[in-house]
């Protein structure tokens, strides 16, 4: 044999060894996977653990009386293992699977039962460890499935496992909806509230451990977390429902009325600057549906028109250059600067009238001349007062998006010869609505200028963690002297001037109107006209207790101007608020009712309900004399308290509407209802039996 062949003979026999090899690796391999792939595919699975977040509660927001505003309740996503403990052998299994499954048809009623049933049997043949059975599953309907049969078994040998998801709900809907707005983690949005104490209301997350399994999907190893969640904190807001429900309603009637682009009602409380509702619509669409997407009062910074006159009428007269008795001339209604004309809404103007009557007839040209001569060559004198004030900055309000006010100044770029003219009456300058009623609001307040507040205190388990208390922007914007002048300026408006319409003869109402032409986008004043209708003030004007503000963009339909469009807004609610609130009217004495006059007839209902009302109105007793004091006012009164019997027909037979619903319905009974007033004829004769779901004829009169 020679050296060549002696070559090719060991390399053929290694070739050969590594030929056997790759077969042994590649049988080997196949053997694996094919046979024992099940094996040690359940190895790797038990090996494949990790810890996962589990979500917080996010913490409750209250209006001030402890209405829920938003709340986060438990949703569960219900999944089962089907080859749990409990049901592994294959006789348990099937004979509860279809009773399983016919329970689950009738409760959720979303597919037959035989449906569910090859579900469940399929998920068990493919050795299902996390079938989804039901998403978005409430606590109540859990409890409920706990009960089912399998699910019975307990918590490892049914299979059941719950998955806890919170869900946001606001159980008033829209009511303030973008005040107490919203936190999504997802897209790093955060707006209003849920945004601005983000910190405290989502609370800190738990971790839970997880186990990967067939299908890549991590199945919860416990039902508990390993390390429990903290839910977030509570925050008590400012809002009072009723107030927000009222000024909801009174704008978005007045924005469907005059076809308006959007609107906005801020109510704060003069004293302490809490906000008590803040309404803000926009017209969705081409239709006149109207939504909560912007929330202009605190973001909207635009040009405020003659609500601002306010501001230059208070610093002129702190810096003595006119008196409310001064008189001017207003030039038949127009005043030419430059090439530009000032011009007063009323044709022909208002002949030569007094600085007091040009507040309340809303003269522009009046204003306009007074601060044009006195500060044309020192306008800084004039910008550097509205500094002082404030005006020019925000204000840091406790929720996010507020808008940044503009208040030029001589060296601004833009700053021209028709600036200071332009800003004596609120053009050329930009102001949110809240920044505007802040000023209103201190000239009731004495004075004292305050931030807005929307939160007053933040709890945590029923303790407070912080509390809140009124920020003070400006201690004193003007002297006591000018405070008083302003005072009769913004009264005299609503008595004499273009607020006439708001006159309640029950209290008063100071304010002033605001109606300012805004530019339509790229086109500026050139384009077709728009206006912006305002009304800020504050009510009562003897003891102020709210003030408030009324913006509506852009009014299409009928008068744009702000007396016919705000004003109405303003009136109504302040008239709701007022009779809502027996504080605000309790220095006005009631008159004496003497002889034989006779009291104010009160409907059947609650006897101690009847009683309040009457003692809160001090009114006297049949026969009782004007000097008479200290005694019973209930004495004399005439009522009767329904007492509900079950089973028998109650009376309800000088009762409201309402209360005899509420009654009757209680009672099983169906009422139908004829006329109004309180229920003279009904019927059903009182005690007798009732057969539940009898129709009951009411009439009212």
């Amino acid at each position: 044999m020679n050296i060549r062949t002696n070559i090719l003979l060991r390399v053929y026999a290694a070739f050969g060894v590594i030929v056997l090899f790759a077969f042994a690796v590649i049988a080997k391999m196949v053997h694996v996977q094919v046979v024992q792939g099940d094996k040690y595919r359940a190895m790797a699975d038990s090996l494949s653990t990790k810890y996962v977040e589990v979500e917080a509660a996010r913490g409750n927001i209250y209006s001030a009386d402890g209405s829920l505003l938003a709340t986060s309740v438990p949703e569960y996503e219900i999944r089962m293992d089907l080859l749990a403990g409990g049901i592994k052998e294959d006789k348990v299994f099937y004979e509860k699977v279809d009773s399983l499954a016919y329970r689950l048809a009738a409760h959720f009623k979303d597919k037959p039962g035989f449906k569910y049933a090859r579900l469940l049997r399929d998920a068990r043949e493919e050795g299902e460890r996390y079938f989804l059975i039901k998403r978005n599953v409430s606590y109540q309907d859990l409890k409920a499935l706990k009960k089912f049969p399998i699910f019975n078994l307990g918590r490892y040998k049914g299979g059941m496992i719950a998955v806890q998801q919170n869900k946001r709900i606001f159980p008033f809907r829209d009511l303030a909806a973008r005040t107490i707005g919203y936190y999504n983690a997802n897209a790093g949005a955060a707006v209003g509230l849920e945004g601005a104490y983000g910190d405290y209301i989502n609370g800190e997350t738990g971790k839970r451990l997880v186990q990967r399994i067939a299908g890549g999907v991590w199945m919860p190893i416990n039902e508990d977390a390993e390390i429990a969640p903290k839910d977030g904190a509570d925050i008590i807001s400012t809002i009072d429902i009723n107030m927000q429900d009222l000024a909801q309603n009174a704008l978005k009637k007045q924005l469907i009325k005059s076809e308006a682009d959007f609107g906005c009602v801020v109510v704060m409380e003069v004293e302490t600057g809490k906000i008590k509702a803040i309404a803000n619509y926009t017209r969705d669409g081409e239709e006149l549906e109207y939504k909560e997407k912007f929330n202009y009062a605190i973001a909207q910074s635009a040009e405020p028109g003659s609500t601002f006159k306010l501001a230059s009428y208070m610093i002129a007269m702190e810096d003595g250059k006119f008196d409310l008795n001064d008189r001017v001339d207003t030039e038949g209604g127009k005043y030419k600067i430059y090439r530009h004309t000032i011009k007063d809404s009323h044709e022909g103007g208002y002949g030569v009238i007094t600085m007091k009557q040009a507040f309340e007839v809303s003269s522009n040209v009046a204003i306009v001349k007074q601060i044009y001569n006195h500060y044309k060559d020192e306008p800084e004198e004039f910008t550097s007062k509205l500094h002082d004030l404030k005006l020019g900055e925000k204000m840091g309000l406790q929720i996010p998006g507020e808008g940044k006010p503009l208040i030029k100044t001589p060296e601004s770029k833009s700053w021209s010869g028709l600036t200071l003219p332009q800003m004596a009456y609120g053009y050329e300058l930009k102001m949110t609505p809240v920044e505007i009623l802040a000023l209103y609001n201190a000239v009731a307040n004495n004075g004292k200028m305050i931030s807005p507040m929307f939160v007053q205190e933040i709890r945590r388990l029923g303790s407070t963690v912080e509390q809140f208390k009124p920020r003070v922007i400006n201690n004193k914007i003007c002297s006591d002297a000018t405070l008083e002048k302003l005072k009769v300026m913004l009264e005299g408006v609503v008595i004499d001037g273009t607020g006439k319409a708001l006159n309640n003869p029950l209290y008063k109402i100071a304010g002033k109107t605001g109606t300012a032409q805004v530019a339509d986008g790229s086109k500026g004043y050139k384009g077709k006209r728009q206006y912006q209708a305002s009304f800020c003030g504050y009510f009562p004007a003897e003891k102020p207790k709210y003030s408030m503000i009324v913006v509506v963009q852009n009014p299409t339909k009928g008068s744009y101007y702000a007396a016919d469009v705000a004003g109405p807004v303003f009136r109504e609610v302040a008239d709701m608020v007022y009779a809502g609130d027996i504080q605000m009217y309790s220095d006005i004495k009631a008159p004496k009712l003497v002889g034989n006059t006779r009291l104010p007839k009160v409907k059947g209902g609650h006897k101690k309900s009847a009683q309040k009302v009457y003692g809160a109105f001090g009114i006297k007793p049949y026969f009782a004399s004007a000097t008479e004091s200290d005694i019973d006012t209930n004495n004399g009164i005439t009522y009767k308290e329904v007492r509900m019997n079950r089973g028998v027909v109650p009376d309800v037979v000088g009762m409201g509407l309402r209360d005899a619903l509420y009654v009757l319905g209680n009672s099983g009974l169906k009422p139908v209802v004829k006329g109004s007033g309180e229920v003279v004829i009904q019927s059903l004769a009182s005690g007798t039996p009732i057969i539940k779901g009898t129709k009951i004829l009411i009439e009212l009169q």
